[in-house]
C-alpha cells in the first residue's frame, strides 16, 4: 500500500488567493517528513488543556520522540507520580520546573521526593480540525 500522498510545489497563499499549479511534481510520505527517529517515536492524544498558549488542545495528537536528550526548554512527555503530563521543561539554577502554557495553571517544581521522568520530546502536534 502506497502512503504517500501529492504535495503542491508551489506555496499556499494565506492572504488573497493566488493562481496554484493544477499539478503536484512530488509524493510526501507523513512518516520520512514527521518522525526522524522510527523505533522510538510513539503517537499520544492529549486530554487536557494544560497547554492550550502553545496551541496544543485536548484532542490533538502528539508525536514523542524518546531518543532525544537535550530536552531543556522544550516541550516534553513527562511521568509526573505515576501520571502522564505534557508541559515544558525548564531546568534553571539547579532546578527543574514544568511549566504549563495555560495562565490558570502554576509552573511545578520538581523536588527530590517525586517521582518523575522526561518520557519523550514533542516533535510535532496533531490537529485536526
Amino acid at each position: 500500500m502506497n502512503n504517500k500522498i501529492p504535495i503542491f510545489n508551489s506555496m499556499i497563499s494565506a492572504g488573497f488567493p493566488s493562481p496554484a499549479d493544477d499539478y503536484s511534481e512530488d509524493c510526501l510520505d507523513l512518516n520520512k517528513f514527521l518522525i526522524k527517529q522510527k523505533d522510538s517515536t510513539y503517537f499520544m492524544k492529549v486530554e487536557g488543556d494544560s497547554m492550550i498558549d502553545l496551541g496544543i488542545f485536548s484532542g490533538n495528537i502528539l508525536i514523542v520522540d524518546r531518543s532525544i536528550k537535550d530536552f531543556n526548554n522544550k516541550v516534553v512527555v513527562a511521568v509526573l507520580n505515576g501520571d502522564f503530563t505534557v508541559r515544558t521543561f525548564v531546568s534553571k539554577n539547579n532546578k527543574i520546573f514544568l511549566f504549563p502554557a495555560n495562565k490558570k495553571l502554576k509552573p511545578v517544581e520538581i523536588i527530590g521526593s517525586m517521582d518523575f521522568e522526561v518520557w519523550g520530546v514533542v516533535t510535532t502536534v496533531v490537529n485536526k480540525f
